[in-house]
């Protein structure tokens, strides 16, 4: 007679068994848990990238930033330069534009040391807030023609060089300030392609007495080299804007299709650089 608990010798339990007699994982073992401290890694790693990106990002404006401001630094400390050294810098912008001309042609265009205004002793900032201030006392000669009655339609005292259309209006508004034009002086015109044609420009500046001009070069080169309206008759002045940025943080001169518009069609007008050579028209750099 076999006994309850006498098992064959080829016995095997089934799995049911054999399950519930293994011994319990350890809770370290937990698979679960295994997983969620591979999630957590993986977790712990992207966020770690993710910030390793935004420092460098960060860095990275950071430097971009201080180059700009160095950048716009150096451009104030350029246009504070006595002539002699603005001479040197105009010289290296029109060698940029004129790369096809020989030096001695080159030097045909150049601009002479003592047509370039002296306002190295200006010791204010150079932006529009204080400009009114900047022609006083440095230009008081402009100040005072800006303040009489013109002669003549059209035949403005100043040309102001600005590079865009929005810098342009800005200018405008500051120049109109009563205390250059008092009563008496002519109006600022307003010169800009954006929204109006060459021919509207042209009839304006021939039935307008204006004391200053302000426009981009493309608009004010067509008017002083394809039109008789924009005279230099009465031009003694003639400002760049060149420690203004724009947008893109580029100067007036920093963009080469302006550049060779100044160059080219303003300062390289006939009557303009023969006006600068004799040294009738002095040229500021604000």
């Amino acid at each position: 007679m076999q006994h309850g608990d006498d098992l064959e010798d080829d016995f095997v339990p089934d799995d049911l068994v054999a399950m519930s007699e293994e011994e319990d994982l350890p809770e370290t073992e937990d698979v679960g848990e295994l997983l969620s401290a591979d999630e957590d890694g993986a977790v712990r790693q992207a966020s770690q990238a993710q910030d390793a990106a935004a420092a460098e990002k960060k860095r990275k404006r950071r430097a971009k930033e201080k180059e700009r401001k160095a950048k716009a630094r150096l451009l104030n400390f350029l246009s504070a330069q006595p002539p002699v050294l603005l001479t040197d810098y105009i010289t290296s912008m029109q060698a940029k534009t004129f790369s096809k001309l020989s030096g001695i042609e080159l030097a045909d265009v150049q601009i002479p040391e003592s047509s370039i205004a002296d306002t190295s002793a200006w010791e204010g900032s150079r932006n529009l807030d204080q400009s009114v201030d900047f022609i006083s006392k440095m230009l008081p000669t402009l100040r005072t023609r800006m303040g009489q009655r013109p002669k003549n339609n059209g035949a403005p005292t100043l040309l102001f060089v600005a590079g865009a259309a929005l810098r342009v209006a800005d200018v405008t508004r500051v120049l109109k300030d009563k205390r250059l034009r008092g009563e008496k002086g002519g109006d600022v015109a307003k010169l800009f392609a954006k929204h109006f044609k060459l021919e509207e420009h042209a009839a304006y500046l021939k039935r307008t007495k204006i004391a200053a001009a302000v426009g981009t070069p493309g608009r004010l080169g067509k008017l002083l080299c394809d039109t008789d309206a924009l005279s230099t008759s009465a031009l003694t002045h003639i400002i760049l804007d060149v420690s203004y940025r724009d947008v893109k943080k580029r100067s007036l001169l920093d963009i080469p299709e302006t550049r060779d518009e100044v160059f080219r069609t303003v300062l390289g007008a006939p009557k303009v650089l023969s006006g600068l050579k004799q040294g009738t028209i002095q040229l500021v750099l604000l």
